[in-house]
């Protein structure tokens, strides 16, 4: 009986391994993070916020634990004394390794629910100008998060696996990654990133844009989310054939009151134009960079664009315009990163020199 139960007790220990020890690719973004799974594609793509009381130590999370993701995007500029919605990576490297673990963990928790307390291994993105301490510190988080095993991937190299671009070949090709935090703008031969230029603007720096011009200009105050808002629903970097206009509502800095106003696609796109233009510099200067064999590849395989600013309408013929070169918009440009993150495991022994510089 004692042999039958032990056998029961592996067989049920081995059905748990075959549903809980999915391997997870994360990309782990300043704004959003995605995690996919081998097989089932991106499973959450989840805003980058968590929700803790302060003066707490470790921070504890509000609201029985949900106060991550969405929920606590929800709460940003909108929470009392004691509870601060924040963002734990800045600029695509982590600020708060405490609260970046609570919220992994959080991620890894929500896809795995039937884990029965299997560590999984997961490939996780890096913007390519961390330092070796920064990534280790991603390392780290991952692991205090349940993970059994950590790769980390530079962003570049992810997002143009992601896009269907034959990065092992001895041949050129350029993405520009343009995310929440930073921008990474990369021409890739061998596996390898050859050339590079990664900035801290992005997302948010358009955001900030925003911002500062509709303060300036009108006299009113507005939060990160309306910014992000109108930034989505009407912001272009090239002129629309219809231009078109948001309601927007504040606080009237002089008079200290709510105030709502309409603003153009015209203003927005002239609010973003410095963000754009130093994205586009930075083309320019990687470019210049690059070797000139890799660099006459690019006539044919051209610039691929990934990310959410990916999608901002007229980027890609802007670029197209002030670089010479064609330009396309990676499919689903957003989950790029992160579905390349999967296809490194899935064919870990194909990819494993890709990760081994990295």
């Amino acid at each position: 009986m004692a042999r039958g139960l032990g056998l029961s007790l592996r067989r049920m220990f081995n059905w748990a391994m075959s549903l809980g020890a999915m391997d997870l690719g994360i990309d782990l973004g300043t704004a959003n993070t995605l995690v996919c799974v081998p097989g089932k594609g991106v499973v959450l793509m989840e805003p980058s916020v968590v929700a803790v009381k302060t003066g707490t130590h470790p921070p504890i999370v509000p609201l029985n634990g949900r106060a991550v993701g969405y929920e606590a995007k929800r709460m940003i500029e909108r929470t009392p004394e004691n509870i601060k919605a924040i963002r734990p990576l800045k600029d695509g490297v982590i600020a708060d390794f405490e609260v970046t673990e609570i919220m992994l963990r959080y991620f890894i928790q929500k896809v795995q629910r039937r884990s029965w307390g299997v560590r999984p291994r997961m490939v996780v993105s890096v913007p390519s100008g961390v330092t070796a301490v920064q990534k280790e510190a991603v390392k780290n988080s991952a692991i205090n998060a349940g993970a059994r095993r950590v790769y980390t991937v530079f962003e570049p190299k992810a997002g143009a696996i992601g896009a269907g671009l034959e990065i092992s070949e001895p041949q050129g090709a350029m993405v520009i990654d343009i995310g929440g935090g930073t921008t990474e703008v990369a021409v890739l031969s061998l596996g390898e990133v050859v050339t590079l230029q990664s900035l801290p603007v992005a997302g948010d720096e358009m955001d900030e844009a925003v911002i500062t011009y509709v303060r300036d200009m009108y006299g009113l105050e507005i939060g990160h989310r309306t910014a992000e808002e109108v930034k989505i629903a009407i912001g272009s970097a090239y002129p629309l054939q219809e231009e078109v206009s948001y309601e927007i509502r504040g606080k009237d800095i002089a008079a200290g009151l709510p105030r709502r106003l309409e603003i153009s696609s015209a203003e927005i796109r002239e609010a973003i134009t410095s963000p754009i233009h130093r994205i586009i510099d930075a083309a320019k200067s990687c470019l210049d960079a690059t070797p000139p064999e890799l660099a006459s590849d690019l006539l044919n395989t051209g610039i691929t664009l990934l990310g959410g600013g990916a999608l901002i309408p007229g980027l890609r013929e802007i670029i197209s315009e002030e670089t010479g070169l064609e330009v396309h918009v990676a499919e689903d440009p957003i989950t790029a990163v992160a579905r390349g993150t999967v296809m490194l495991l899935e064919r870990l022994d194909e990819y494993e020199d890709v990760l081994a510089g990295d």
